[in-house]
């Protein structure tokens, strides 16, 4: 389990390119746009040291990490949201997502072709969140026809949804994104059901030549660090030309680069990292049988709701559940141990999980 992130932006960013640096398959690329027809689709191991640590002290033999599921969508331009290029066929790809990574084009390259002209990050992000915009315009309205239909019933519920998209219908047409729009609880659980795109929390990747690596923040970062500081949402920057190159060596030959450059990790760790803290995730570990595995779930689940991401029958006949910190386990030396000195605790369904929690559920079908 892990979240999933899409790799959004216009055409010849670099999207492909920074796919292939992260996920370690050779896709298609090409000077030229939409060259990505169908959407590229790769999951990797989330990294975790912990994991392997206590995988090792129990003598598991299979170690199964969380995942992050990264998506390259085809390059959206003007009208996307009217079918121009790839259109619709890709917008809906986006719902799927936990994270947006909008990639913005940092560098400069006679050989590839920019459609808009020179790259200019501030134009370049709003060309891309305005057909986002009017892509949930058009969903809102397709919604709202089917709410007003059903309003007529005089239902509190349908009317009240009725109210709230309205004012959401509103506020998007003023040019603003759904992330901006204030709204209760209760409206935000409503409208998160909806799957909206401007709604999806989005990462800004910058990505940069080899040229700007040695500069300590080039213009362009800052550029979009202004914007993206106006929606709180982070940025990257990233040479995805360089770690595409990178990927296939060797560690030590990598190691050797990545000083060279004054990086301090490939960016696949650092987007995870973002990811994970933007997100609000937490790992928890299971041990069965001869497999050890992480867990990527909200901060803020409870026990009984984790035992769901397992299986389903587990959240449904839960009955309790004995959790260790991965801290606790290792300092025991093992289970039998952490026994024996009664730090293996048995918890509640309401006990809420905490990052290194290894867990033992209780459950009855």
């Amino acid at each position: 389990m892990g979240f999933r992130c899409g790799l959004v932006g216009l055409p010849n960013v670099g999207k492909s390119t920074l796919f292939t640096a992260l996920s370690s398959l050779p896709v298609e690329r090409a000077k030229f746009p939409f060259s990505t027809v169908e959407p590229n689709r790769a999951i990797v191991s989330v990294k975790d040291e912990r994991l392997v640590k206590v995988a090792g002290l129990v003598s598991s033999q299979e170690i199964t990490p969380a995942t992050l599921t990264i998506v390259d969508i085809a390059g959206l331009i003007k009208g996307a949201s009217k079918g121009e290029g790839l259109g619709n066929r890709f917008l809906a790809h986006i719902r799927e997502m936990d994270l947006l990574l909008h990639v913005v084009r940092g560098f400069s390259s006679p050989d590839v072709p920019h459609l808009s002209g020179e790259p200019d990050p501030g134009r370049d992000i709003e060309i891309v969140k305005l057909e986002l915009i009017l892509a949930d315009l058009a969903f809102l309205e397709k919604r709202l026809e089917k709410v007003q239909r059903s309003a007529k019933s005089g239902s509190r519920d349908i009317m009240e949804e009725k109210e709230l998209l309205e004012k959401l219908y509103h506020h998007l047409n003023a040019g603003k994104t759904v992330r901006s729009f204030s709204c209760s609880d209760n409206e935000k659980a409503i409208i998160d059901n909806l799957q909206l795109l401007t709604g999806k929390p989005v990462c800004y990747v910058v990505n940069i030549g080899e040229e700007d690596l040695s500069k300590k923040e080039p213009e362009t970062v800052k550029t979009v660090k202004l914007l993206a500081e106006k929606e709180g949402a982070p940025v990257i920057s990233i040479s995805a030309f360089l770690e595409g190159e990178l990927e296939g060596m060797p560690e030590e030959e990598k190691k050797f680069f990545l000083d060279e450059y004054g990086l301090q990790e490939m960016s696949l760790n650092r987007l995870i990292k973002v990811g994970y803290d933007f997100l609000g995730l937490i790992t928890f570990f299971t041990i069965k049988g001869k497999e050890a595995r992480a867990w990527a779930v909200r901060k803020g689940i409870s026990v009984r709701k984790g035992a769901g991401k397992v299986h389903g029958d587990m959240e449904r006949g839960f009955i309790a559940a004995e959790v260790i910190s991965w801290e606790e386990l290792l300092s025991a030396g093992s289970l039998a141990a952490a026994k024996e000195k009664g730090i293996l605790r048995l918890e509640g369904r309401e006990y809420i999980l905490k990052d290194g929690d290894i867990v033992f559920f209780r459950f009855k079908v």
